[in-house]
């Protein structure tokens, strides 16, 4: 399943890597989305950074058809890799299970901001099933890409 979801900020490309680039931001987003444990790893140079975010969420408000195969808690391990301060590739990951998500992120400047675009396939090898947990995880992704908005306009506007 094709995914897609955009993010604005009223702020410079280069400010929003920078926000990127910070644990502590990373930290914010993972409290947003109410994760039970976290572990934020982030190295190297904003431009070619490595990120690793690997965070325990319960599972709450997951449909029950969806439940026995997650249990009640999900572990969730994103993936990105910097290139040139403007993008990243992506890959997020649900161990053990078979869902997953490869795709890029983009920073673009538009109008005096920046426009934060996410982008992938989402597979999940089950039959039948797969389809409806696919729109399931793009509904959980796009849920956590909006709190992460949110904690970035905070962020960005001075609120840390």
């Amino acid at each position: 399943m094709k995914f897609s979801h955009r993010m604005t900020y009223d702020a410079t490309p280069a400010d929003v890597l920078k926000m990127l680039s910070d644990p502590d931001f990373r930290e914010k987003v993972c409290e947003a989305m109410h994760a039970v444990r976290r572990d934020v790893s982030i190295d190297g140079a904003p431009e070619t950074m490595a990120v690793v975010v690997d965070q325990t969420q319960p599972a709450k408000g997951i449909p029950s058809f969806a439940k026995k195969f997650v249990g009640e808690q999900i572990q969730i391990v994103q993936r990105e890799q910097w290139k040139g301060g403007t993008g990243a590739s992506l890959k997020v990951e649900i161990p053990g299970k078979p869902g997953a998500l490869d795709g890029s992120i983009a920073l673009a400047e538009q109008d005096g901001g920046t426009v934060e675009t996410v982008e992938g396939d989402i597979t999940v090898k089950i039959p039948m099933l797969g389809g409806k947990l696919e729109a399931l995880i793009g509904d959980l992704l796009a849920s956590a890409l909006r709190a992460e908005e949110r904690v970035g306009k905070a962020w960005l506007a001075g609120d840390r």
